[in-house]
């Protein structure tokens, strides 16, 4: 797979560092060109929280179209030192906070802002997209009132968790598939 790069906004063209090795799955400029033509100028001054951010390409690409602060959240040393990198690379860090820390541990803390926005793009396969979407459900103090929680998994992976009864506090209004990569957006009730 090729280096991911900003596909709009001021650092437009601009390639970044993958994390090395194969512990994360960079989203593909389809995907994320897509993801952003929804979210389109609202993205402008928005708070966006990028978990399980990887090469921080999302946070990044949010930060380049004009979001006014990006929390860019990953596990891994070696995606934390990327990501840093990557703010570097692209002139971005100013409004970005980089954390090395659990998301799971991190959504169950008392919130210390509110995001207008929310990446969820968890390590494949391991229903950890259920549980950071449980914990926001749980603890939705972390989302503004018309927040989007958006979930990155392969189609395989999606139970509908609002007609299982698991969500109470979010509902599900919108898919998008891209192959192999299926966009789950949610929003309060």
């Amino acid at each position: 797979m090729s280096a991911p790069r900003i596909i709009g906004g001021v650092a437009r063209g601009r390639r970044l560092n993958p994390v090395p090795g194969d512990s994360t799955r960079p989203i593909t400029d389809r995907t994320k060109e897509s993801l952003f033509n929804i979210i389109g100028a609202d993205i402008h001054g928005a708070r966006f929280l990028d978990l399980f951010a990887g090469t921080g390409s999302v946070g990044i690409e949010a930060l380049s179209r004009g979001a006014a602060f990006v929390r860019l959240v990953d596990k891994l040393r070696q995606a934390v030192q990327t990501i840093r990198a990557n703010l570097a690379l692209t002139g971005l860090g100013e409004n970005a906070q980089v954390l090395q820390a659990d998301a799971f541990k991190l959504l169950a803390q008392t919130p210390d802002k509110v995001f207008d926005y929310v990446y969820i793009a968890p390590p494949q396969y391991k229903a950890m997209w259920e549980q950071a979407l449980l914990a926001l459900d749980a603890n939705s103090g972390w989302l503004s009132p018309d927040a989007w929680v958006i979930v990155q998994i392969h189609p395989v992976e999606y139970r509908d968790l609002v007609a299982a009864g698991q969500l109470k506090g979010l509902l599900e209004f919108e898919q998008r598939q891209y192959g192999s990569t299926l966009l789950v957006f949610y929003s309060l009730r």
